[in-house]
């Protein structure tokens, strides 16, 4: 590495089917908010023939050319596929959303790549990096993803370069420190009026260069004597760290003996390090300057990228099954094996319709040919596993995104990404698979949308639009979850966090036409009895003709937790005739589950129907359902009703540093601690029993506590009696009663 001429032999940057699996290499950029992955994109794009010196392709747009809600909101929101060519082989840049409403775009880049680009902007406090990119990177560890580290934004940092260098070695290096060194540094020009020095190159330290980007264009130049001492000290650790992951044994041997090992043999080593994901090179890149060629470190990265990440060959397929579960061998990365494709990310065009972004694992994906789709669909809350779909379905045309182009492809062989048009059928996540030979591939792992919107039509209109717009939604994006709740009544998009819900709604109303009218979350409260009580219900007209007539007279008393309804007759000699006693019951339970008070269902008591009239003209079973319930309304206002509201049983997963802060906001949440558990990584579980109503907005609050380090589970345990001021808090607030 290091060595390339000025100019790469690319084909001006034209993004083409890849011709083998060993020429392809799909990468995916991961960093916070803010930076600088997509700038870095341009950088590489620019290096690579793929842009002009203004970021412009060919029909004048840009490589990154946002949607519309990227581009009012300033950010990423969706995962961003962006192709290049460099020196015969392809490189598939995977740029991913930073910020954490947008995971699901990030475990989806995750899903498609073979390495992973950890950006790291050096403006932000050294000891502020960490946090969820510190989460991810144990992610990608835990799977044995190749990873490497870029610097961004040089001229502004913070910190100087070798100390970043050593905090990203602790934060990344873990036990191994020396698996996370620099492979280059900068090279700066003279400090500027702001007192920033400029970043002008880069020096390597195997190769013992200096790569001049000052005059716009890749230059090596030999170092000078005054920075040989600087250069030799971090080339020897860096060789030592190299030698410590090298598969030859008797590297060290020969270096510690004095032996000057030749950089060729060195090279080697560390691009199989690096693939092997044991050894995590940190790399510096700035943007070009104006009128330059080629951005700071760009070449550099992409001659890392080519030699040193792993090839579709090297990575380990998913597993699969049929969709009925049976085992089936794991696929292997063959352009001539079975077909196995996964729906990575699926978006819609207003053009072209619906576009399914794909990861080709096994087989060749060809247009119009007929595959076989397969998935699991979205999951309600408390209903799983979600149900399987399958269909039959004709491929359309296959396509690589450049900007708001689509270029078409012949065919995607095993290991390369393109996009797919008017998959109808197929999902997020979905198996694409030969027709006669269906699979399913094992799904990744998707964080748990736990912030509930609650939603409504704005108009008639809208209301016939909603659910097909929702559904498409949550289809395209499986880190959304849509629950009509049969409590509530309400219809309730779980998301990720405050922008993802405002994403949502946008997308709901520029996608698909529809207005929505967000409205308060609604948790699913019980009323029960304090105490025992008796009603009588006397339901007596007569206005001429047939009358109405039914008397009966009931004891209510409170049952245990979970007990529901119990509806008990004790009536004699015949006060209330057998065929109205059903009536009455069914009275009763029709009040029950309208409430009584705040108008929440009814639960845990028993009834007992202990006496009553009858007509033997005008009586009736609608007069006896009537009489029942008022009788049990009559019963309710003679003794405290208390509400009772749902518990969940959370499980908070923090660093150690905030548990503090975190225990004592569940506490101000009448919460109970009910244990902590240490956890590795410096982390610690804690888990609680919090009443559902006051952790609406725990996921957007946690983030801020934990600095964006926590995560949590949520479960429905039981109802239990609400505190009395709290009740009467929530009456006032509803107007003694609730809409339903």
């Amino acid at each position: 590495m290091g060595d390339k001429a000025n100019t790469h032999p690319g084909a001006a940057g034209r993004a083409t089917a890849a011709d083998r699996p060993s020429s392809v290499r799909n990468v995916v950029l991961v960093g916070h908010s803010g930076s600088g992955k997509t700038t870095l994109v341009e950088a590489l794009a620019l290096t690579a023939g793929a842009v002009n010196r203004a970021g412009r392709v060919e029909d004048g747009g840009t490589i990154s050319d946002y949607d519309e809600i990227e581009h009012r909101q300033q950010r990423s929101v969706q995962l961003s596929l962006v192709p290049l060519d460099w020196d015969g082989y392809k490189i598939n840049l995977l740029d991913t959303p930073g910020y954490a409403d947008f995971v699901g775009e990030l475990r989806a880049g995750l899903r498609a790549a073979d390495a992973a680009l950890f950006v790291v902007s050096a403006a932000q406090e050294p000891d502020a990096i960490g946090g969820a990119t510190r989460a991810v990177w144990d992610e990608c560890a835990a799977v044995g993803m190749p990873r490497a580290i870029v610097v961004t934004h040089l001229e502004t940092a913070r910190a100087g370069y070798e100390q970043l260098t050593r905090v990203l070695a602790e934060l990344f290096g873990g036990d191994d420190p020396d698996a996370v060194l620099p492979l280059y540094l900068p090279q700066y020009g003279e400090p500027g009026p702001d007192g920033h020095a400029p970043t002008t190159g880069l020096v390597g330290l195997l190769t013992r260069k200096i790569y001049d980007y000052s005059g716009g264009q890749r230059a090596e130049i030999p170092p000078g004597p005054e920075q040989e001492p600087l250069i030799e000290a971090a080339r020897n650790r860096l060789i030592e760290g190299i030698i410590a992951e090298s598969e030859d044994e008797s590297l060290m041997d020969r270096y510690l003996g004095g032996e000057d090992i030749d950089v060729k043999t060195l090279v080697d080593d560390l691009e199989k390090a690096v693939a092997r994901g044991t050894f995590h090179p940190v790399l510096a890149a700035a943007p070009a300057a104006e009128g330059a060629r080629q951005g700071i470190g760009t070449v550099e990265l992409l001659e890392l990228i080519t030699r040193g990440f792993p090839t579709p060959l090297e990575a380990e397929c998913p597993l699969v099954t049929s969709p009925q579960g049976a085992a089936r061998p794991r696929p292997a990365c063959d352009p001539d094996g079975p077909l196995v494709a996964e729906v990575v990310k699926t978006s819609s065009d207003p053009y072209v319709g619906r576009i399914s972004l794909v990861r080709v694992f096994s087989g060749t994906l060809r247009p119009d040919e007929t595959v076989h789709v397969s998935g699991h669909g979205p999951a309600e809350r408390g209903h799983e596993p979600p149900e399987l779909h399958e269909a039959d379905e004709r491929v359309g045309a296959l396509s690589v995104p450049f900007g708001k182009q689509q270029r078409p492809l012949p065919r995607v062989i095993a290991g390369d990404l393109a996009c797919v048009a008017k998959l109808g059928r197929a999902g997020t996540g979905d198996t694409l698979s030969a027709k006669d030979d269906p699979l399913l591939m094992e799904p990744w792992q998707m964080p748990d949308p736990l912030l509930p919107l609650a939603v409504r039509a704005h108009s008639k209109a809208d209301e016939e639009k909603l659910s097909h717009g929702l559904n498409r939604l949550v289809a395209e994006d499986p880190a959304m979850r849509l629950e009509q709740n049969p409590d509530t009544r309400q219809m309730v998009l779980w998301c990720l966090g405050e922008a993802h819900a405002d994403v949502a709604l946008e997308r709901l109303r520029t996608r698909y036409g529809v207005e929505v009218d967000v409205i308060a979350h609604r948790v699913a409260l019980r009323e029960t009895f304090g105490g025992a009580a008796s009603g009588r219900g006397r339901h007596v007209k007569q206005s001429g003709g047939h009358g109405q007539y039914a008397i009966c007279e009931i004891d209510v008393e409170p049952l245990p937790a979970g007990s529901g309804i119990e509806f008990v007759d004790k009536v004699v000699g015949g006060a209330v005739p057998r065929q109205f006693i059903p009536s009455v019951e069914k009275g009763v339970r029709a009040q029950a589950a309208r409430g009584v008070t705040a108008g929440y269902p009814l639960v845990d008591i028993r009834v007992t129907l202990r006496d009553g009239k009858a007509h033997s003209v005008d009586s009736s079973d609608a007069a006896f359902q009537t009489a029942g319930a008022l009788a049990l309304r009559e019963a309710a206002a003679a003794t405290p009703i208390h509400l009772l509201e749902p518990v969940a049983e959370i499980r908070v997963l923090v660093s150690d540093e905030y548990v503090g802060p975190v225990m004592s906001d569940l506490s101000g949440r009448r919460g109970r601690v009910v244990g902590t558990e240490q956890s590795a990584g410096a982390r610690t579980l804690v888990r609680a029993e919090v009443p559902e109503i006051e952790i609406g907005r725990y996921a957007v609050d946690l983030r801020s506590i934990s600095h964006g380090t926590g995560r949590f589970s949520r479960a429905y345990a039981r109802h239990e009696a609400m505190p009395q001021q709290v009740a009467d808090r929530l009456r006032q607030d509803t107007g003694g009663g609730a809409e339903r």
